[in-house]
């Protein structure tokens, strides 16, 4: 049975003003069981049928395609509470992606009861569900079009921005603040870890961010989007 507190952490968060119907909610717990994985363990692999989508309750879950001469492009780090693997198993075809723990994690698992109970029995979630499936869309390809055709340096402003907008708190003064590496900026961002310490001491000289061991401060400039 899942935690009910993170399950209901992820629909407060991903389905804002959604309303499931007391016997939906009764029932939902139990049909969704949390799984624990190990550092480096991998969830699903790619080319694998899932049986079912995911969220993330604690942790972390690194997101990557593996190419045919054996490159690894990091997709995205998810961390709570946000879901992933969710294409894969509504269309019913192999995931495209491989999905590997980065440190102890742990995740909400959302077969295919669960899935059936929400879409026929709760007004309003399959249209949330969308929303939510656009949304992510929408940023890996961004994200993936900037690995692919765009300068470093826009590389790292929009790794920085994906990981002000999955781990960011407000720390004042319109800054957030941010626990990452640099390693993980340069992996996201596609960059080498050299490459990306350059970009970041440019960003900082120029007072676009600030630097501390293990986490860092960012102040979006004007017109630059968070999400």
């Amino acid at each position: 049975m899942a935690d009910d507190d993170a399950l209901w952490q992820l629909f407060a968060a991903t389905f804002p003003g959604l309303a499931l119907p007391a016997h939906v909610a009764a029932r939902l717990p139990a049909l969704v069981p949390r799984r624990r994985l190990a550092d480096g363990r991998s969830l699903f692999v790619q080319g694998q049928r899932t049986t079912a989508f995911y969220a993330v309750a604690a942790g972390e879950i690194e997101t990557r395609l593996t190419g045919m001469d054996g490159t690894v492009s990091v997709i995205e780090h998810v961390g709570p509470p946000r879901l992933f693997g969710l294409a894969a198993f509504a269309a019913g075809q192999p995931a495209e992606y491989e999905a590997v723990a980065r440190g102890a994690s742990e995740v909400l698992v959302i077969g295919r009861e669960a899935y059936t109970l929400l879409m026929d029995e709760a007004p309003g979630f399959a249209r949330a569900l969308l929303a939510e499936f656009a949304r992510r869309y929408d940023g890996t390809l961004r994200l993936l079009q900037a690995a692919r055709h765009q300068r470093a340096a826009e590389r790292v402003m929009l790794a920085l921005a994906q990981l002000a907008r999955e781990r960011g708190r407000a720390a004042g003064g319109g800054w957030l603040e941010v626990a990452a590496t640099q390693t993980e900026l340069a992996r996201l961002a596609h960059l080498s870890r050299q490459t990306a310490n350059e970009l970041l001491c440019a960003a900082e000289a120029a007072g676009h961010i600030r630097r501390g061991r293990g986490r860092w401060w960012w102040r979006p400039a004007p017109g630059v989007s968070r999400a």
